[in-house]
């Protein structure tokens, strides 16, 4: 620790701070375009300038000198600096002046208004008039892709962008070039950024230079209402917020949260909106004659009813839950499954290996998003992070950044990842191996103290071709490598990484197979082969649906996607933006999704839905509001009452996985998710995140 006086101030802070960080510490607010508390320091922008007594007679950049670069006074009095004075004034005033000689006169037009931090220091360190004569510079526009939008005339040369995507994002796709009055931000080849966060360059850009291009032109920022919510396209759950006007959702930032996503989300979870307001279900249908016909509630549930009583319920009767469904939601499903007698519900992908008799250590990211950092040795099996959990993947980036961990995958899929690693194989072969002691790997692993497993859904299920084994025994041979002896007491590092928002608390609340039940894609079988009667798809479309025959199927969704097409009844849903809801993210955490806006036409939350077809069925479920649904499902699960809190697994029920017996020789491992643009429904409805996958899968082909 060391002390420093700011602006007469005594204050003790630690020695690496820089002189900003002091001043902050102190309370002192210092303006600043470059500098970004997450990105390198590059000290270019110069506004930060503060005087450093007994220095140089001349302003210093605080980002840039740190407080342990500073010399005591004469007589051993601590340094101190200045924020306030004139001369610091002036130096501000003058900087801001240079950077407003070629800045255009667009405020108007730009969609950075209202939300520029340089019309914020402007408000405070600009000058009355513009004594630069000369005409202004004009810098061509660049192509980003199709989701950054660019005015290069704005650009004041701060390369946050290219700090982040060098850093953070780990592609060197972006520069500047040139010196002087040439220098100009540029993605040297002029094509689209490759990297699933180059949204987040939008959020660092302090001037208008880079914008949402699909926003462009739609609202000010004035005119939003402003709800905080939780993310769902993949499951780390990133925290978000959402800006909608009035019924209509217009964008979604990022939350800072330190745990989860930092201050970043990915591509998809920022630019999903419009496939929110696409290809929308906003009545119910009934299919007749063949053909899905507009019907009312009445004549919908009716239906169901009628097909319901003609099975004779019991487990002819199956529920399978999709990626994004809630925990209230699979909830009210269950009771109403459970009513009916049936033990047929899922929530997990198809031959999943996650039994249902597991301990919660087994289907969590024990060490948690956050502890990556901790990590000293990392083996990935059957993941792809990079498509996904684009956020997770760069925190494992991050630690790779900061102490150069070795890195190992085991994925028959491999794509290019962020970081060094080693491929060490493509299946379960390898893994055994690994886990035997074998292998070139085997010693680096041996010799860490913290070592992380991380394990994809690709090596735990696997659709029709796999099976339910090869999951359980990829689980065991993961928990051992985790659990070795050299491994420090109180680290956990078995991590399993779902790719679904709903995975966690569907199994939580044991929307698994009982009493009976079959998993999802035993359902599907069975009603294939006309011994399930009636199958209800909770935003269920990730599965073969010409494979479930004759069955009588009930989609309750949002979107007229797979699921939908296969319907016999549509039951119109809200989405994720559109209802409250409460999401288990992969490291076990609970958080709270709240309603940003409303559901389109005669849609309902999920919840109620099953709640009127209960009592439509004769076996109404106990509450009539989501407070009462919420009662009853905390008394049954207490840990979901402990918002942002997670019910850690054990140590010793990982260990005792790891002492299963192995069956499995064999095995090739893949990842789930073939384009990371198009992995729900909502996804697949968006125009953007359609143009963004025609976009990738071009430069795939020109690549080969």
């Amino acid at each position: 620790m060391a002390n420093i006086k700011v602006d007469g101030q005594l204050i003790e802070v630690p020695d690496y701070f820089t002189l900003m960080q002091a001043a902050e510490a102190a309370g002192a607010e210092i303006p600043r375009f470059c500098y970004h508390e997450r990105l390198s320091v590059a000290g270019n922008c110069r506004m930060c300038l503060v005087e450093v007594k007994g220095g140089p007679p001349k302003p210093q950049a605080s980002c840039a000198m740190g407080v342990k670069d500073l010399r005591p006074g004469p007589n051993g009095e601590p340094p101190e600096i200045f924020t306030n004075t004139p001369m610091v004034k002036k130096a501000r005033e003058g900087v801001m002046e240079f950077l407003l000689i070629n800045h255009p006169l667009d405020c108007p037009i730009c969609d950075q208004g209202g939300e520029c931090d340089l019309q914020d220091q402007a408000m405070a360190y600009g000058v009355d008039k513009n004594r630069y004569a000369e005409n202004k510079r004009a810098v061509e526009d660049k192509y980003l892709g199709p989701l950054v939008k660019t005015s290069m005339n704005r650009c004041i040369h701060c390369t946050r962008c290219v700090r982040f995507t060098t850093e953070v994002a780990g592609i060197a796709e972006m520069g500047l070039l040139g010196r002087g009055e040439d220098a100009e931000i540029t993605s040297y080849l002029e094509q689209a950024l490759s990297s699933e966060l180059s949204g987040n360059v939008i959020d660092l850009c302090p001037v208008g230079a880079l914008t949402s291009k699909p926003y462009a032109f739609h609202a000010r920022p004035w005119e939003l209402t402003k709800t905080e919510s939780i993310d769902v396209m993949d499951a780390v759950g990133s925290n978000i917020r959402v800006d909608a006007r009035g019924r209509e959702v217009m964008r979604i930032l990022p939350r800072v949260n330190e745990a989860i996503n930092e201050e970043w989300i990915s591509d998809k979870t920022r630019f999903i909106w419009d496939g929110l307001k696409s290809q929308r279900l906003d009545r119910p249908y009934v299919r007749q004659n063949g053909k899905l016909k507009p019907a009312s509630w009445e004549e919908a549930f009716a239906a169901v009813a009628r097909a319901i009583k003609a099975s004779g319920g019991g487990n002819k009767v199956g529920a399978i839950a999709g990626d994004l469904a809630s925990v209230e939601d699979m909830y009210a499903l269950k009771a109403l499954m459970t009513n009916l007698g049936s033990g047929m519900t899922d929530c997990r992908p198809p031959m999943s290996g996650i039994d249902p008799s597991m301990p919660r250590s087994a289907y969590i990211f024990n060490p948690t998003i956050a502890g990556i950092e901790e990590a000293d040795a990392i083996l990935i099996v059957g993941s792809n992070p990079r498509k996904e959990a684009a956020v997770l993947n760069a925190r494992i980036r991050k630690a790779w950044r900061a102490k150069g961990i070795p890195i190992a995958v085991i994925n028959g899929s491999q794509d290019a990842l962020t970081y060094e690693y080693q491929l060490l194989g493509a299946g379960f072969e390898t893994l055994a191996d690994l886990a035997a002691g074998k292998g070139h790997f085997a010693e680096t692993w041996a010799n860490a103290k913290k070592p992380l497993v991380i394990v994809g859904e690709g090596a735990v299920s696997h659709g029709a071709a796999w099976n339910k084994q090869i999951g359980r025994d990829t689980i065991a041979l993961a928990a051992k490598l985790a659990t070795g002896p050299n491994v420090a007491e109180g680290w956990n590092g078995f991590a399993l990484l779902h790719n679904a928002a709903a995975r966690v608390g569907g199994i939580d609340i044991g929307f698994v197979p009982h009493d009976g039940g079959v998993c999802s894609a035993d359902q599907v079988k069975l009603a294939g082969e006309a011994k399930l009667d009636v199958l209800f798809l909770l935003g269920a479309d990730e599965y073969d649906t010409t494979a479930m025959g004759r069955a009588f199927v009930v989609y309750v969704g949002t979107h007229g996607d797979k699921g939908a097409h296969r319907a016999d009844v549509i039951l119109p849903a809200a989405a994720y933006t559109e209802k409250s809801g409460t999401y288990v993210n992969t490291e076990g955490r609970v958080q709270l999704a709240q309603r940003a806006a409303f559901p389109p036409g005669d849609a309902k939350e999920d919840w109620a839905i099953f709640r009127a077809l209960s009592a439509v069925l004769g076996q109404s479920l106990p509450f009539n509001s989501l407070s009462q649904l919420r009662a009853k499902l905390y008394a049954e699960f207490p840990h979901l009452a402990r918002i942002d809190q997670i019910a850690a697994g054990s140590v010793d029920d990982v260990k005792k996985l790891a002492s299963a017996t192995i069956k499995t020789t064999s095995a090739m491992y893949t990842s789930p998710v073939a384009d990371f643009y198009l992995t729900n429904p909502i996804a697949r409805a968006s125009a953007t995140m359609g143009e963004c996958a025609a976009l990738q899968a071009g430069l795939r082909q020109a690549a080969e």
